[in-house]
């Protein structure tokens, strides 16, 4: 069972339920907050992209204070986008203890994203 400090719990409440912005410069402290957090990579011009997009913001408010999410659009932030050798988009990653544990290529349904953040969970 993941135990969670104080500071872990206020840090994921305080986004009231919405992804969290990340750039190149702020990826690595971002991650390492949160015992548990799901990126999304994403692209402006990207169609599926848009199809993912409410499903991320809805399960990041089903979730919240269980599970940050962020969101890195991989135009504007190709270091990050390359260290993790995202080739396709939307991708998402999940992310343990600022580590990827396991991750979605494309556009899932929502029940498929759940399914994998309810077996990160231990649901």
């Amino acid at each position: 069972m993941m135990r969670r400090t104080r500071a872990q719990l206020q840090s994921a409440e305080k986004h009231d339920g919405k992804p969290i912005i990340l750039s190149d410069s702020t990826f690595s402290s971002e991650i390492s907050k949160y015992p548990l957090m799901v990126v999304d990579f994403w692209a402006t011009w990207c169609g599926p992209c848009r199809i993912v997009t409410p499903i991320v913001e809805q399960l990041a408010k089903e979730y919240s204070g269980r599970v940050a999410f962020g969101k890195l659009n991989v135009d504007e932030n190709p270091l990050t986008s390359n260290e993790f050798q995202v080739q396709s988009i939307p991708t998402l990653l999940i992310f343990r203890d600022g580590q990827p544990v396991d991750g979605i290529i494309g556009a899932a349904p929502k029940y498929q994203i759940e399914s994998k953040l309810r077996a990160q969970l231990g649901n």
